[in-house]
């Protein structure tokens, strides 16, 4: 058993990508805390993870992002069926840097760049018209430049306290390990299926 979560996840992930029947393996149940008090989920695409924790780009006057800027809390769950794993992650969260946001945003294609500045996020659209129409009036006005990244735009990294990984097995006897971080230090437990 591996002392370090990341490195354990690194491997899963790794498997998870290489695996041809897992459409994307980013794919990830980002669960937060609405403005009433509810829990609410929603599939996010993990960008980038490394011993700090796990991120993803987001709309910050969107729901979740409002939603973290009340409760700054996240839980992550991958699930990669054909595996039979599982991955479940649970922590505090924070914006990353602008410069990591920004080598990030140079990345995107200059539609997704472009829809990231007209979408107003959640909120109620009139008619997919006026969405196209608002991307065709960015295209003109940024021209063949660059588009800058949008200031309500940027990266959460969930800073984990908690991960657990459940492994598949026959007769529901599944492996279950648990990582708590105490005093700075990863605990590892099994856990009952």
């Amino acid at each position: 058993m591996l002392k370090d979560p990341t490195a354990l996840f690194r491997q899963w992930f790794g498997a998870a990508k290489r695996c041809k029947t897992i459409e994307d393996a980013t794919a990830m149940c980002l669960s937060t805390v609405d403005l009433q008090g509810f829990p609410d989920g929603r599939m996010v695409l993990l960008k980038d993870f490394d011993e700090r924790g796990f991120t993803f780009y987001t709309n910050l006057h969107s729901v979740k992002g409002l939603s973290l800027k009340k409760t700054p809390t996240a839980a992550l769950t991958f699930h990669w069926a054909p595996l039979k794993k599982q991955v479940r992650i649970q922590g505090k969260t924070e914006i990353v840097s602008d410069a990591e946001a920004d080598a990030y945003w140079k990345t995107r294609p200059r539609l997704s760049q472009l829809g990231a500045w007209a979408s107003k996020q959640s909120e109620v659209l009139p008619s997919r018209a006026r969405l196209v129409a608002e991307v065709a009036r960015l295209a003109l006005k940024f021209k063949f430049g660059p588009v800058p990244r949008p200031p309500f735009w940027t990266g959460i990294r969930v800073i984990p306290h908690r991960i657990e990984f459940w492994q598949g097995r026959s007769n529901r006897l599944h492996d279950r390990i648990l990582y708590s971080k105490k005093n700075g230090q990863w605990q590892i437990q099994r856990l009952y299926p």
